[in-house]
C-alpha cells in the first residue's frame, strides 16, 4: 500500500470513571508521562491511531485528551500499549498531578 496514499482513520477510545480511587486503581499504574495500557479483551492491532478521552473525577470532573498509537498488543492482561503523540496542555498537566498524587 502506498504510504501517501493511506487514511489515518483514528479510533476513540473514551473511558468514564466515577471516581479518582478507581482511576487510579485501573490506570495510574498503567499511565506515565508518555503513555497508557488500557485493558482490552478486543484490543486494536499495533500501529492504530486512537483518539484518547478518559474522564476521571477529582475536585471537579477533568478530561484527559489527545492522540496516540497502539504500540504493543498483551495477551495477560489483555490490552494494548497506546504511546501518546499529542496530548493536550492541559492533560498533560492533568497526568502529572495524577502521578504526583499517587506517588504520595
Amino acid at each position: 500500500m502506498d504510504e501517501s496514499r493511506r487514511t489515518e482513520e483514528r479510533v476513540t477510545i473514551n473511558k468514564e470513571f466515577e471516581s479518582f480511587d478507581s482511576f487510579i486503581h485501573e490506570y495510574v499504574t498503567n499511565i506515565s508521562r508518555t503513555g497508557v495500557f488500557i485493558r482490552s479483551k478486543n484490543p486494536l492491532p499495533v500501529g492504530t491511531p486512537v483518539n484518547l478521552k478518559f474522564t476521571v473525577i477529582m475536585d471537579d470532573i477533568e478530561v484527559i485528551e489527545g492522540q496516540g498509537e497502539v504500540v504493543r498488543v498483551d495477551a495477560e492482561p489483555p490490552g494494548m500499549g497506546v504511546v501518546f503523540t499529542h496530548v493536550t496542555s492541559f492533560s498533560q498537566d492533568l497526568i502529572e498531578r495524577l502521578l504526583t498524587r499517587h506517588k504520595s
